[in-house]
């Protein structure tokens, strides 16, 4: 971890204290007739997003693993705020499905107004997917990437439009080597793993900037805070014991991510704001690593070739 401190600046060490303090910026915008889509929205950050916008009109596409899940949702969304609400089905470890699930919205005549890329997983051991990519890689970075990548046209239809990135201050942890992407010749660890999946989502954000400049189109990312999620449920009893009786008990309520997200879908003063990354509704400079541009250019080429996108 040392390692990973020594490109800081004071000023943005200060900076990231100060944001975590700091109240959220707010915005009182509609989103009557806007359609939104939000992955992994049937608990924690995703369903605070989903009630957020909701909760100001906005018509709601969720992607998620569960149909169950999904129906019991859209139903609560409906019944709470009269929300037009559907889903579709996707396992964010399996990028054939995503590609899928991305191809059939895109084929649809309806805008997409806002994608909200918010799936995400941790494991405190390494897995694999069936294609052999390391699974936390695959569902933070890998996944969100195809599903953006693919929808970049209708969203280019729809403009002006928005991409969030859910990303996360676990991305100071490090861990990525573009090298050993599926950590066949490193020992594995969970916060290394995750860091590596966020880095990655970082280094490309600013690309899609880049290739979306002057198209309406916009793609910021944001982390949540330290908000209380179902994320880590499915590792062990011992992991989820600390989780549940120590590390709950520092975490805030997840409704301000909500908050968060709706502001920077819909904030009037970051309409042509893109590529900065967000500690919820702050401007923050992200940790050094992340800001390589001859790494994050490695990372685009393995993501297209991972992704099956080259």
């Amino acid at each position: 971890m040392l390692k990973y401190l020594k490109g800081y600046r004071w000023a943005d060490m200060r900076q990231m204290r100060a944001n975590s303090r700091a109240p959220l910026h707010r915005s009182d915008v509609r989103m009557d007739g806007k359609r939104c889509v939000i992955t992994g929205a049937t608990s924690g950050v995703g369903w605070e997003a989903a009630k957020a916008l909701a909760a100001h009109g906005a018509l709601l596409v969720l992607i998620n693993r569960s149909r169950e899940k999904s129906e019991q949702a859209c139903a609560a969304l409906r019944e709470a705020y009269g929300a037009k609400c559907s889903y579709r089905l996707a396992d964010f470890s399996d990028l054939s499905q995503v590609r899928a699930v991305a191809e059939a919205l895109a084929r649809e005549s309806q805008p997409i107004d806002v994608l909200v890329n918010n799936v995400g997983m941790h494991s405190t051991r390494l897995t694999r997917t069936a294609e052999g990519r390391e699974t936390v890689f695959c569902v933070n970075h890998l996944a969100s990437f195809a599903l953006t990548w693919k929808l970049l046209d209708a969203m280019r239809r729809s403009a002006p439009s928005r991409i969030l990135q859910v990303n996360s201050q676990g991305h100071r942890f490090g861990g990525l080597d573009v090298n050993d992407l599926d950590w066949r010749r490193r020992h594995y660890t969970g916060l290394r793993g995750y860091g590596a999946a966020k880095t990655a989502q970082l280094l490309t954000v600013w690309k899609f900037a880049e290739l979306l400049e002057g198209s309406g189109v916009t793609i910021l990312a944001m982390h949540p805070g330290a908000v209380k999620s179902s994320i880590g449920s499915n590792n062990g009893p011992l992991y989820r014991w600390y989780k549940d009786k120590i590390l709950s008990r520092t975490l805030s309520d997840p409704a301000i991510a909500g908050q968060a997200i709706h502001y920077l879908a819909t904030a009037p003063e970051l309409a042509e704001t893109s590529g900065l990354y967000f500690n919820l509704t702050h401007p923050e400079r992200p940790a050094p690593h992340a800001l390589d541009r001859e790494v994050g250019e490695a990372v685009w080429n393995e993501s297209l070739r991972l992704t099956g996108l080259a």
